[in-house]
């Protein structure tokens, strides 16, 4: 009962999240968001749960306070947090230094509840402690809140910016990469998923940057971005339910442990195989082709407007093959997954 009990606080606060009309109210209903889903890490009580949900909360606190600070450093400089008045406020602003400052610090706060490097420390902890349908809700929802407040600041305070979008590429960039590392050479089951999931933010980093590196012709990078978000909720949450049902069955998560569970359990076969298809981006199988398809077109694009205008590509060519290279590894530990549970 106390778990559906702050599950269901949770869900209000996400709710006010994502309906919120300014910066400040995000925050309120952020920081509830917080504190009712330590809960679901902290939900069985055992030394590594509660180490973890202490590091989670810890993030989560600082997180939140830095972008309180951030909050009062951008209402000093501009006069307003309502996120329909930002762009024009933002733009009339002559203190443009303070209000970088205000939204680093913002960017701060949003990036630790999304896993985004280097304040992503509490996915891989939570994750493996946590009950499978809050670790589901952890990956696929909670961390979109942090993007979701990422896409605010990129899309209102820094339209077209070159040089917040290639901060935000580099943070994305590796975010991307550690994320997807970590995961090929992780021997447990959901912090391979957790990792997994840090690797997907990421990408959707990726494509937020592009938005704003292509300002007005970002078309491609932003419906990629919000596609890729929508797919990385659904996917997620099926394969963390069915590592759910390999640990309410053995009780253990170490792959060396688990190996050849879902052999002979065809439901559970073509339920994680279409979840793993999905998340790697195999063309024809659910939308996540088409949603890192549309990234990765964003970032071609982006080279060849630099190129029509004589600028050297070589930084965003080495992006795209890192882009690639990421979506390679991606394919490479979900077929290690695979191939343990189910052929092993």
């Amino acid at each position: 009962n106390r778990y559906y009990f702050f599950f269901l606080l949770t869900q209000g606060a996400t709710v006010g999240v994502l309906l919120s009309a300014d910066l400040f109210t995000t925050f309120i209903f952020f920081e509830i968001m917080s504190f009712t889903s330590y809960t679901w890490v902290a939900h069985d009580e055992t030394p590594g749960a509660m180490r973890a949900a202490e590091t989670y909360l810890a993030v989560a606190i600082i997180g939140g306070m830095v972008m309180l600070m951030g909050l009062f450093l951008l209402w000093n400089a501009v006069g307003t947090l309502a996120i329909d008045e930002l762009y024009e406020a933002a733009k009339a602003c002559p203190h443009k230094g303070r209000i970088w400052a205000a939204s680093i610090c913002i960017l701060f706060g949003f990036g630790a509840k999304a896993g985004m490097f280097p304040l992503h420390i509490w996915l891989p902890k939570a994750h493996p402690v946590a009950p499978a349908p809050a670790s589901a809700l952890l990956s696929g929802i909670l961390t979109k809140s942090g993007l979701f407040g990422v896409i605010v600041v990129s899309a209102n305070i820094f339209r077209a910016s070159t040089a917040w979008g290639n901060l935000i590429l580099v943070l994305g960039l590796i975010t991307m990469l550690g994320g997807a590392v970590l995961a090929v050479f992780s021997v447990n089951l959901k912090r391979t998923l957790a990792c997994s999931s840090m690797s997907q933010i990421g990408f959707i980093l990726t494509g937020i940057a592009m938005g704003c590196l292509l300002g007005e012709e970002n078309a491609l990078a932003a419906r990629g971005a919000l596609l890729y978000m929508v797919n990385h909720s659904l996917f997620k949450l099926i394969l963390f339910m069915a590592a759910g049902v390999v640990y309410m069955n053995l009780h253990k998560l170490n792959l060396n442990d688990v190996r050849g569970f879902g052999r002979n359990k065809p439901l559970l076969h073509i339920v994680f195989l279409l979840g793993a298809l999905s998340i790697a981006c195999i063309p024809f199988v659910g939308s996540g082709y088409h949603s890192k398809s549309l990234i990765h077109e964003s970032i071609l694009e982006y080279i060849a407007y630099l190129n029509g205008m004589g600028v050297s590509t070589a930084n965003y060519q080495f992006v795209e093959g890192l882009f690639v290279f990421s979506g390679g590894l991606t394919v490479a530990y979900m077929l290690k997954l695979y191939i343990c549970l189910f052929w092993e």
